[in-house]
Order: C-alpha cells, then structure tokens, then sequence
C-alpha cells in the first residue's frame, strides 16, 4: 500500500511543480473537454484541430518580439486564431470553398509560416516546447492563465448553453425564431463559441503544445458520444475522462520520463480505444445485441 501510495500521490505531495502541472490539466480537462462535446455535436470536429495549428503563427511572432513570454505568445495565439477562422468563414461566404476546405488550407499555410518563424529566431528547444508543451513547466504565470481562461469558459458556455443546443439541434427553428430575437442572436453565439475554442487552445499551449492542446479537447468528448446519449450526461464524462487522462499522463510522464503533452493525450487515446471495445456504442456490445442464428 506504501508503495502505491508513493508511486499515485507522492509525487504530487512532494513537488510544487507537479501539483502546479495537475491544477492547469484539471482546468483544462474542465472547460475544454466540454467544448470538444460541442464540436462532436456540430459536426465541427477538426475545426479544434485547424484552430490549434492556427494559432502558431502568433505565438511565434509573440516569441519574436518577447521571448518565452506567456502574456505575448497567447495575445499573439488568440489573435492569430481568431482572425483563421474569420477568414475561413469570409472565403467560404464569398468563394465556392466550403468552410472546412478553406480551413484547411488556411491551418496548413498557418502550421507552415509559424514553423518556419519559430526555426529562425529561436533554438530547437524553443520549437519543440511551443509544438508539444510540457505540463511539468507549468510557472505561476502560466497557472493563472489557465485557470481564469478555464473560470470564464465555464461561466460562458452556461451562459450560451441554450442557444447553442438549440442552435446544435436544430439551426432551422432558431432561424425561424428571429421574431423573438434568438434567430438575431445565432451569429453572436457562434463568435462566442469560436473564441472559447480559442482561447482554451492557447491556454492549453503551455501545458500540451499547439499540436497537442486539441487532443484533451477532442478525445474525450468523441469518447463520451460512445457512453451516453444525452448531452449533459456526455459533457461530465468527457470533463471526468480528460481530468482522468492528464492526472494518469502527468504520472506516468513523471515516472517513465516520457513527455508529459504527448504521454497525457497518449491516455486520452488508450480511453477512446477502451470506449471503442466496451461503451453501449462501441463493438462488443454491438456484437452481443446481434440476434443468434438457431440452426
């Protein structure tokens, strides 16, 4: 029992880096993971994932000008962001592109340039922190980003919870609804929801890199589509999986020496698979509801 009490909670009880590392993981599994429900829902699953490559960019011209400056690396993420996604939805409106092709190669021409800036002003080590994170480099600075990115996303999905369900489940209703002033709101609530992915994929930078942060994000929530049917139910789940996942990778990240980004989204992974085989929706199941053939 000691050793396991050693091998679970002595890290964490003995190193402030590590609880440091926990805290931002568990905030971020908490306002994350939920919006990744919401991509599922919406069918805008890579659309995390397009973001999280925007973003490089402006993280690397924030470096440029600042160093390994938090502050300047997410103002630079967040506008870099935003402004992708701005100009995907303005191609997609005024070409014959649909959003997600141009998101495409928008994410491309963004993962590119932000790759390319960040070779030539600063050292490999810089690049490989910025692109794949480290959880266990967790400073103060960077705790409290997390954490008050992580305050205000929860406040601001409850807040929207309603019209973005609706607008989810069925867009033509809430079209028909200007009338009485939803329909006139769609627009507002799809900013919204766009910068909260934004701005949990910069806070999630630090932690777990720009190629990494999506994972937290996406994993767990296609993962809890598998579990249950109702929305709320699946937005526990996915928040539960990914705090799951990053208190297991932060361990094991520890113990083996392995990269905590990559090794936190690799139990994100090892969950989805586990959700494939034995959830209601996955294949064992599936393969036990088949009706038997006699004779």
């Amino acid at each position: 029992m000691m050793a396991l009490w050693d091998f679970v909670v002595g890290p964490f009880a003995e190193f402030a880096f590590m609880r440091r590392a926990l805290v931002a993981t568990l905030a971020l599994a908490v306002s994350a993971a939920p919006l990744g429900v919401f991509l599922t829902l919406r069918r805008m699953s890579l659309l995390g994932d397009a973001i999280s490559h925007a973003v490089l960019p402006g993280v690397a011209i924030g470096f440029m000008f600042s160093g390994l400056s938090l502050t300047a690396m997410a103002a630079g993420g967040v506008i870099s962001g935003m402004l992708a996604a701005g100009l995907a939805g303005f191609i997609s409106r005024f070409t014959t592109l649909k959003e997600d092709a141009s998101l495409a190669a928008i994410y491309l021409v963004a993962l590119a340039l932000g790759v390319t800036l960040l070779s030539r002003q600063g050292t490999q080590l810089d690049l490989l922190h910025i692109l794949f994170g480290s959880a266990l480099g967790v400073d103060g600075a960077g705790l409290l980003l997390v954490a008050s990115v992580a305050s205000v996303s929860v406040i601001t999905l409850a807040a929207l919870y309603r019209g973005l369900v609706l607008e989810s489940f069925d867009p033509v209703f809430l079209a028909a609804a200007a009338g009485r002033g939803w329909g006139r709101r769609g627009w507002i609530w799809q900013q919204a929801f766009l910068m909260l992915v934004v701005v949990n994929l910069v806070a999630g930078f630090q932690t777990l890199g720009t190629l990494m942060a999506v994972g937290l994000m996406m994993l767990p929530a296609v993962s809890a589509r598998l579990w249950h049917d109702s929305l709320s139910a699946q937005l526990v789940n996915a928040s539960v999986q990914a705090a799951l996942a990053g208190s297991v990778g932060l361990l094991l990240s520890y113990h083996l020496d392995t990269p905590s980004g990559p090794t936190i989204i690799g139990c994100a992974g090892v969950l989805y698979g586990l959700s494939l085989l034995v959830s209601p929706g996955g294949w064992l199941p599936q393969v036990l509801k088949r009706p038997h053939r006699v004779g």
